[in-house]
């Protein structure tokens, strides 16, 4: 690795180099309008009735210091993100308006990101992501239409680096808290001959992670090959990551919340002389491999077309050990040693997925005077293989090497078409409208991790209107309203847990206003979500953490999001938003006890009343900048029954953030010093958790148990980038 790094140094520096006597003349702000088309059939623009937020590059490089990309973005409106190692480093989380990352819509480059089967986005498998986004997109509420599953809380949609128009190259590093350390390199030769280019990055990123035991092993590249002429613009790429990270999903109970926060009960069981010892290797290890290919046409000033392909390849195991296992769990056979029967064993397991993604996108777009429409459409494929692996056991039985104890697979096909429109009625009056038809074919077989049949044979057909309108009142200030309606289908984890679990639907108004001058920039927006047959998060997960949900019949989230960014004086900036709402389920019904007992309307879990953040900025010179980050999350539940013990409790934790770019003269184009303090003031916070019912300790009686996962205390991360 390390000749490695050295070779891709010294090739970047004789790019660099040469790039002086080879400088283009080509418009970099063409190639960056070419490379845009990339994402412009999911994305909207400023003055849409949709309510969204735009990160740049130069957003994300302030605190690009090894964290996920959810991290990076937990100071926008109604997001409340959450880390399993405590630090931001590995598995991560986001949630929009209180709703889960499974229903959440993400696309890079317009190729759906969300895993098929689980409907879940797992950063961790393309670690240092966030140093090849040249932007992003998070659309809050259904939002446009957009390819993969829909969106039921926010849809990320993610442009990666655009061509660069110059040679350029980067080192960077950084070191932190909890030995964290992350190290890449990213290079570009610009364009050549005034048509190619080519441009890539190296990442590695370790961490011992906050919790014990917690560590991260990252990996990742990105490599990315283009071609530019006139209105021509093809990009191949290929990106991907492997990650080893050892378990974390399994929280702590209360009890040891307060005595050892830290405290990581994976891995852990009982020797043979009964001293407790922890597995070494009870990790999560999984690569990812993603290979893009689009082709962007202008062919005038009305006509441009996009066509996109994708094969994503993904394969990787969790390890555990586990003691006093049945036999019979396994499909084993009961053993006679010393005239002892033997049913049960110790052993070491893998649980794999294997699987295959194959997706297609095609649109166009028509702009022609006050009318611009786009049109297009997007098909997937998918194999998913579901396989476990005993590969010790203290007695094996008749197991044999290479046997595989269960196996299924899941099948699923996704097929969509969509035609949308912007079209300007007069100087005041702008119209929206957007249909999309959605049709998915999903099948399993073979069994699951328990050895339960699982057979789905579901084709869900769903058809997806939005329409809106957008009123100037004059040159600073705009109103909006917009309708949208969404439809989205189970997961694989929802049919395991339910059978007979329903499609969701979604019924989304939203009104807002914007006002924007040099000084003072506001955007006030309130939403109206009405939900049929929501997939909540019961506050129950299954054995690799993964949230269990279910159907609650009618709910809603109504809420008020205000975004604002004020400049008091040239060197000084305030931005604050917030979110005020209330999220019901009108009417919950639960089983306890042998009995059911109807709730009434309760909150919706993971769903906090009130979410703000701000951020003090000031800028004393142009390469200097020092911000101070805050962020409030309200009380929320963990359960749909708004039970006191599930309740998670209000959190504020505020970070420190400065950059100083110095300009050179010499090899360096420039030295990026950054620097990044997070939760200052050392607040002891739990931003996730779940609850379990208790069935056993108390006879004829259940009741709820929480767990938890604490985030960090007091930490920091430095970093240096070299800029060529």
């Amino acid at each position: 690795m390390k000749n490695l790094f050295l070779f891709l140094t010294l090739l970047v520096l004789s790019v660099s180099a040469n790039a002086q006597q080879n400088q283009t003349q080509q418009d970099s702000t063409k190639v960056e309008k070419l490379d845009e088309v990339l994402v412009k059939a999911v994305r909207v623009n400023a003055t849409s009735p949709i309510t969204h937020s735009n990160v740049s590059k130069k957003d994300l490089e302030k605190r690009n210091l090894g964290q996920d990309l959810p991290i990076l973005l937990n100071y926008l409106p109604s997001v409340v993100t959450t880390s399993d190692a405590g630090a931001g480093v590995g598995y991560t989380g986001i949630r929009v308006r209180g709703v889960s990352a499974q229903s959440t819509n993400i696309t890079i480059n317009g190729i759906p990101y969300n895993d098929t089967e689980s409907l879940g986005t797992f950063w961790v498998d393309l670690p240092d992501f966030s140093s090849s986004v040249e932007n992003l997109q998070l659309q809050r509420g259904v939002g446009t239409s957009t390819n993969g599953s829909g969106a039921f809380g926010a849809s990320i949609n993610i442009l990666t680096d655009a061509v660069s128009n110059k040679a350029n190259g980067e080192i960077s590093n950084a070191f932190g808290s909890y030995n964290t350390r992350k190290h890449n390199i990213k290079f570009s030769t610009g364009l050549l001959n005034n048509h190619f280019e080519l441009s890539g990055r190296l990442s590695q990123i370790n961490s011992d992670g906050y919790i014990d035991r917690a560590t991260s092993d990252l990996k990742s590249y990105f490599l990315q090959g283009a071609y530019v002429n006139n209105g021509t613009l093809i990009k191949a790429l290929a990106f991907g990551g492997h990650e080893i990270t050892y378990q974390a999903w399994n929280g702590i109970d209360a009890a040891t919340l307060k005595s050892n926060r830290k405290f990581n009960p994976s891995g852990m069981y009982t020797d043979e002389s009964g001293a407790t010892r922890f597995h070494e290797d009870e990790v999560d290890n999984y690569k990812q491999d993603h290979y893009q290919l689009h082709w962007n046409e202008r062919y005038n000033n009305n006509w441009s077309t996009n066509l996109g392909l994708n094969y994503t390849y993904g394969r990787g195991y969790f390890e555990q050990y586990k003691e006093g296992e049945d036999f019979a769990d396994y499909d084993l056979e009961e053993i006679i040693i010393g005239g002892e029967t033997i049913s049960e064993t110790d052993l070491i397991r893998r649980r794999w997925l294997d699987n295959d993604f194959y997706v297609l996108n095609a649109s166009a777009n028509y702009r022609n005077g006050a009318l611009d429409m786009s049109f297009g459409t997007s098909f997937s494929s998918y194999i998913g293989d579901h396989f476990g692996e005993i590969i010790w056991a203290r007695y094996a039985s008749n197991s044999e090497i290479g046997d595989t104890y269960y196996n299924g697979q899941g099948k699923k096909k996704d097929f969509s078409i969509f035609t949308k429109a912007t079209y300007k009625l007069n100087d005041k009056v702008s119209l929206y409208g957007d249909l999309q038809m959605r049709f998915i074919d999903y099948t399993t077989t073979g069994l699951t991790s328990d050895r339960v049949n699982l057979l789905v044979d579901e084709n869900y057909n769903f058809f997806n209107p939005k329409a809106g309108v957008t009123y100037e009142l004059n040159e600073r200030n705009n109103v909006y309203f917009s309708y949208a309606r969404a439809n989205r289908e189970p997961s694989r984890g929802d049919f395991e847990s339910n059978p007979n679990i329903k499609p969701e639907q979604l019924n989304d108004f939203e009104l807002g206003w914007r006002h924007n001058n040099d000084e003072f920039r506001i955007s006030a927006n309130a939403y109206y979500m009405l939900y049929n047959e929501q997939l909540v998060l019961t506050g129950v997960i299954d054995n690799t953490g993964t949230p269990i949900r279910t159907n609650s019949g009618k709910s809603y989230r109504l809420g008020l999001e205000v975004d604002a960014s004020v400049q008091i004086t040239k060197h000084f900036a305030v931005q604050p938003n917030f979110t005020v709402s209330t999220n019901k389920n009108k009417k919950t019904i639960i089983s306890r006890d042998g009995a059911l007992i109807n709730l009434g309307k309760t909150s919706i879990s993971y769903s906090p009343d009130f979410v703000a953040a701000n951020a003090l900025i000031f800028q004393p010179k142009t390469n200097f900048q020092i911000s101070f980050l805050s962020k409030y999350v309200g009380e929320q539940f963990m359960s749909n029954t708004d039970s006191e013990t599930s309740k998670l409790e209000s959190y504020f934790v505020n970070d420190f953030n400065v950059t100083y770019e110095i300009k050179t003269n010499s090899i360096f184009k420039s030295i990026l010093l950054s620097g990044l303090i997070n939760n200052v003031f050392g607040e002891k916070y739990v931003s996730n958790g779940y609850v379990y019912i208790d069935s056993w300790s108390t006879p004829g009686a259940s009741f709820e148990v929480p767990g938890y996962y604490p985030q960090a205390t007091t930490n920091f991360l430095i970093g240096a980038t070299l800029k060529f």
